[in-house]
């Protein structure tokens, strides 16, 4: 039986998404034509966009679709640093921000970004105040709503009124957060004068049980943001490109879902994540959690390991039905130490014995138990496999 808890990095597909999903393909038309059969997809396509916008707390206008949430960083990052007020070239962006950022900089970089890097703190948490020393006279700034590795939950209302009160556009990560932490757009932009302060924020689908390959990028009315995929005046001229018009009613369809159980699912995901948690800690008494105890997702487990192996550890518990992730990045087949988890202050070789067990909508008191049942004997045998530090 498999123990499925890696719901970080992609959830089940709800059954309701699926049935969205093969409903709208049923209809026949490109939702840019102007004939009756074009008028019926845009239909749906505009009625998925304003159910999205509810629960997201925006203007249906604000929601544009993407494929998905490195879509939605890249174009609010390379849209927001092409359309900078001349003279500004400087990118705010905490240390452990998500890859699909952290990589987008590094291209805008080489193409004369500079970068203001803000530290976090041994949590993950970013350093709010430093983070508003570095705001003013940047082009734009970036943070994350919740780490996706150490599942702190970061203060998303104090990064948007610092980026507003320093003028500076301001792109939210909440593809993490998203199904659970409150979100409203509306809220979070609060009373920004236009085009600073948050301006766009990034969601994916796959997190909440839509499909892999749809997502959205918020994007204020007035923002100032151009366009990376060019070949039509869909969205706003932001993406071009034939809509989907299947994609966007099935993660309508999980937004409104994932809204509705999000209280119920966070209490039950507590519960389950700290039985996990405590369970780990009795039996590998080394073992230590990272990240905010209080401030966390409710389904993140980020647990270091000392002296073992991740990507060991993650084999045998694989072996034994279990699924987690070690929480780093792998580029290209190779392995990395977690650039997250060395933000925090952590050495290489903790970087390299880190587990993310994530739970989510699926998940039972039996995958609790499955890796209770194994991870003792899992870890005497990954820590036993050869030095954390590698060559």
């Amino acid at each position: 039986m498999q123990h499925y808890l890696d719901h970080a990095a992609t959830t089940p597909l709800r059954p309701e998404a699926r049935e969205a999903w093969l409903d709208a393909s049923a209809v026949v038309g490109n939702a840019s034509s102007t004939h009756g059969a074009g008028q019926d997809a845009r239909r749906l396509l505009e009625e998925s966009r304003e159910r999205a916008a509810a629960v997201l707390g925006c203007d249906p206008i604000e929601v544009v679709f993407t494929s998905g949430g490195t879509e939605s960083i890249n174009l609010a990052l390379q849209g927001l640093w092409h359309s900078r007020p001349e003279g500004t070239d400087a990118i705010v962006m905490p240390d452990a921000e998500h890859h699909a950022t952290v990589d987008t900089v590094e291209a805008l970089i080489a193409s004369g970004a500079t970068l203001r890097s803000v530290p976090v703190y041994r949590t993950a948490a970013i350093d709010l105040t430093e983070f508003a020393a570095q705001l003013p006279g940047a082009a734009l700034a970036t943070a994350l709503v919740a780490n996706n590795e150490a599942g702190t939950i970061n203060d998303a209302e104090a990064l948007s009124s610092s980026a507003a009160a320093a003028r500076v556009p301001l792109h939210l990560d909440a593809v993490s957060a998203l199904g659970h932490v409150a979100l409203s757009f509306r809220g979070l932009r609060g009373d920004a004068p236009d085009a600073v302060g948050l301006v766009a924020m990034s969601v994916a689908g796959h997190k909440i049980g839509a499909p892999v390959g749809v997502g959205a990028l918020i994007s204020a009315r007035t923002a100032r943001i151009s366009a990376i995929l060019r070949g039509g005046a869909q969205q706003r001229g932001l993406r071009a490109g034939t809509q989907d018009v299947p994609g966007a009613a099935a993660f309508a369809t999980a937004l409104e879902l994932a809204e509705k159980e999000r209280h119920s699912e966070n209490a039950r995901l507590s519960a389950l994540r700290d039985r996990l948690i405590d369970g780990i800690l009795r039996r590998v008494p080394s073992a230590e959690v990272l990240g905010d105890r209080a401030e966390r997702l409710p389904g993140n487990a980020h647990i270091l390991f000392p002296g073992a192996v991740g990507e060991s550890l993650l084999f045998l518990l694989d072996m034994a039905g279990i699924a987690a992730s070690t929480g780093s990045a792998c580029q290209a087949g190779v392995a990395e130490p977690s650039h997250v988890v060395m933000a925090m202050g952590r050495s290489e070789q903790d970087a390299r014995s880190v587990l993310r067990f994530s739970l989510g909508r699926t998940s039972t008191d039996a995958d609790v138990d499955a890796v209770l049942s194994s991870i003792a004997d899992a870890y005497a045998r990954a820590s036993g496999s050869g030095s954390a530090e590698r060559s």
